[in-house]
């Protein structure tokens, strides 16, 4: 693939995986711990530390596989088949955990497990709780299989500052339809049943995210070539941790990627608390919900507009600081009033489709300063230590928020709960997420790599692969860094 602007419909096809990993995404924080905790019977404490558990495992194995990816590519290139071998993991650990029969399947898999935490804790687990720890490792093996591949493929389509927000653009575009479209099913499911159980809500999400995922997997990889990539990564991962350390743009996106993904993280593990009980919608709270990524999804436009006008990270800080003024107003509104809500998420709803998009928008251009650096490609890597903070931040949000609900005295069931207690859950649904939007806006408000600065970037990289065969190019790339570092507009490293 050359350097030439990409078609829509190329850009279109390669984001439909999108479509299916939200969808999977969204129960996972917003339905899968409130059915394990109301269903299934496990304790919100319980559940919280299982979601947090699982989501910090993949802590260790990001980097691996943003490695793998970098060093082993097939005769597709460097991304595609790592897309399609994450299928398997995602197939089957949805069909488990959507839809756990009686007695539980494939218990015989987790007894190691069994046998670990009773070392640990000193007592064993019930079977349920098993079941859930294991089949959410394995869905986290091919949740990060597909994020990191998908988003670094994504990343290597192009080299225009303007243009990567575009394609990350459409990605999100994806995302958010993938959400509004898998809620769309509890939505209905609630409208046609007085007395939706939560079983056939997360059942029919789970047969949804198992049929598009083969479909829309097999027409990107097979429709969007992969874009070709000078050098492949020699990087070893035991350097993981000096690169972290050193490269300060990239500590900067990866701390304002965690606290911007807290935010949504805790308004979506609460949501159906908040919606059911705090507001007193129950009936309504998917549709509602529905409509808050519809306004997500209609916003995006906007956003990426206002990034061509005052950059990306601007934008960023923008949205978040907008995001944390408008989800407070709910505070205001009075309960069980369905249009006051609709309203409500319609306007904090806005803000949601700007942090993710915009945020792997700026990693790829933080890519590029690491090419010119290294002389290396190394995007996987950067982008697994990206879905790393994502996943951090959601099990935060959920290990966190779950033993708060414990600890507050709430109960999820109907009329169990206080004025006081149900108070509380609106200011922990609330104020939290507002100081971090805040904190994420901090710290990217000035951000030194802006589109002048990553044309600089893309200008040395093509002058020094144009004369790759000059034996001066390695220590000309390094001075234009260190000189370009000098400046005060990257970082103030020194120079080796």
């Amino acid at each position: 693939m050359t350097d030439t602007p990409l078609s829509r419909w190329r850009v279109a096809m390669f984001a439909l995986p999108s479509i299916p990993i939200s969808a999977l995404g969204l129960p996972i924080v917003v339905y899968l711990p409130p059915f394990y905790a109301e269903e299934m019977g496990l304790s919100l404490t319980l559940v919280g530390t299982i979601f947090m558990i699982a989501r910090f495992w993949d802590i260790f194995t990001d980097p691996i596989l943003g490695v793998l990816s970098d060093r082993f590519p097939s005769r597709w290139g460097r991304r595609r088949h790592w897309i399609v071998l994450s299928a398997p993991f995602l197939i089957l650990s949805s069909l488990m955990l959507f839809m756990p029969s009686e007695p539980l399947t494939g218990m015989w898999m987790f007894s190691w497990l069994g046998d670990l935490s009773a070392q640990i804790l000193g007592q064993r687990p019930s079977d349920v709780a098993l079941y859930l720890m294991g089949w959410m490792v394995i869905l986290y093996i091919g949740w990060t299989l597909i994020t990191i591949s998908h988003m670094s493929w994504g990343a290597e389509l192009s080299t225009d500052y303007d243009e990567r927000s575009a394609i990350q653009g459409w990605r999100e575009f994806a995302l958010i339809f993938g959400m509004f479209t898998v809620l769309a099913l509890p939505a209905i499911i609630e409208g046609v049943q007085e007395h939706t159980a939560g079983r056939d809500r997360v059942a029919a999400m789970g047969w949804f995210i198992v049929l598009l995922l083969p479909i829309t997997i097999g027409l990107a990889t097979w429709l969007v070539p992969e874009r070709a990539v000078e050098k492949k990564s020699s990087f070893e991962l035991s350097k993981a941790w000096k690169i972290l350390v050193s490269n300060r743009l990239l500590q900067r996106v990866l701390v304002a990627d965690l606290l911007v993904g807290v935010a949504p993280a805790i308004t979506g593990s609460l949501y159906i608390f908040f919606a059911s009980y705090a507001m007193g919608l129950p009936k309504y709270a998917s549709l509602l919900l529905l409509i808050y990524f519809i306004a997500g999804f209609a916003g995006i436009p906007a956003w990426i507009r206002l990034s061509e006008l005052s950059g990306k990270h601007r934008t960023l800080a923008y949205a978040m600081i907008y995001g944390a003024i408008t989800l407070p107003l709910v505070l205001f509104m009075p309960r069980e009033s369905f249009w006051w809500l609709f309203f409500g998420n319609t306007f904090y709803g806005i803000a949601y489709g700007a942090g993710s998009f915009l945020l792997r928008s700026v990693m790829a251009d933080v890519t590029d300063y690491d090419n010119l650096e290294t002389g290396e490609q190394r995007t996987g890597l950067y982008y697994s230590l990206l879905t790393m903070t994502a996943k951090v931040a959601s099990a935060m949000a959920v290990g966190i928020t779950y033993p708060l609900l414990d600890w507050i005295g709430f109960v999820p069931e109907p009329g169990a709960n206080s004025p006081e207690t149900l108070q509380h859950l609106l200011y922990i649904y609330t104020g939290f997420p507002a100081l971090f939007m805040v904190a994420g806006a901090a710290v990217m408000w000035n951000f030194p790599l802006d589109r002048e600065q990553q044309r600089l970037l893309r200008e040395k990289i093509a002058a020094r692969d144009l004369h790759a065969h000059d034996e001066h190019v390695v220590s000309d790339a390094a001075a234009a860094v260190t000189q370009l570092g000098s400046a005060g507009t990257i970082y103030d490293r020194p120079a080796d």
